[in-house]
């Protein structure tokens, strides 16, 4: 099948990267255009533009940092809506608020396309192997049309309702997982005079009945920053929480509630990334605030 992803940041170029392995013919966009190299050596077509690569494909994939540039990608003069859609299928991958999601699905079926929300669960890592969590929202015709390529891509995809049902519950998984690291840290900063093997530590954490399913993936990372070694590339930086904790506040905003306990973790992440840990990984972030309160 003939695909076109745009937006080539780490999961972008990831999912990519797997469409590739699994026997598509993809296509490639992305603003920094050095981005599309890697992909370009392993097959992918690189596209002029977003309305190029519109043409090129009949599924087209977006993960895009924000609403601002999904607005720019799909509805600029060169955006993916600009040219000949009808009939294609748009799955987008972004982590947004849910009214972003509506409108453009609303702008989609004006150009006589159709779209799907599948925001996504999981890392780099999983993404390469096709193992990433996928949240659906659409009808189920158009979940169905969407599934083949999806399930390509994720371990588990479900359908959690219409359009915005995805965005609403990516906002809701990253939550506890965004609090999770600031919580980590903090009950290490209780037992950091012990003087326990970081690796050994961050195993008994993972054994424990607090333990998520990230710590048991991701320990030994954990472990390493800790030591003041490198856990690593950086998979979700500090930044890209702190972009997610906002959107989170937003939108419950908009729903008329509070999220104390995710406004207090931003700020706590705020102070990292001016402390100059913005891009450092989420495995890192237990080492940040363990080191400051470190007598």
């Amino acid at each position: 099948m003939k695909v076109g992803v745009a937006g080539l940041g780490r999961m972008g170029a990831a999912i990519a990267k797997r469409l590739i392995e699994v026997g598509h013919q993809v296509t490639v966009w992305n603003r920094n255009a050095d981005k599309a190299e890697p992909l370009v050596k392993a097959g992918a077509i690189r596209a002029a533009s977003p309305t190029e690569l519109a043409s090129r494909v009949d599924v087209v994939i977006t993960i895009l940092t924000d609403a601002r540039a999904m607005a720019d990608v799909y509805e600029g003069a060169s955006g993916l809506l600009a040219g000949n859609t009808p009939g294609k299928l748009f799955i987008e991958m972004s982590t947004v608020q849910p009214e972003t999601e509506v409108a453009l699905a609303k702008a989609i079926a004006a150009k006589g396309a159709i779209m799907v929300e599948c925001p996504v669960g999981g890392t780099v890592g999983p993404a390469l192997q096709g193992k990433l969590l996928g949240l659906a929202g659409g009808t189920k015709e158009d979940f169905a049309h969407a599934k083949p390529i999806l399930e390509q891509l994720c371990r588990r995809v479900d359908l959690v309702g219409p359009i915005g049902a995805g965005a609403s519950m990516k906002l809701a998984i990253n939550l506890p997982l965004g609090v999770f690291w600031q919580a980590l840290g903090e009950a290490y900063s209780l037992c950091r005079h012990l003087n326990l093997d970081p690796v050994w530590l961050m195993e008994l954490f993972a054994d424990t009945s607090g333990g998520p399913n990230v710590l048991k993936a991701r320990g030994g990372a954990v472990a390493r920053a800790l030591q003041s070694r490198d856990p690593g590339s950086a998979t979700f930086d500090c930044d890209s929480i702190r972009k997610d904790f906002r959107t989170m506040l937003a939108e419950a905003e908009r729903l008329g509630f509070n999220l104390p306990l995710a406004e207090k973790t931003l700020a706590i992440y705020d102070q990292a990334s001016q402390e100059g840990w913005g891009r450092k990984d989420c495995t890192e972030l237990p080492a940040f605030w363990s080191s400051h309160q470190a007598k």
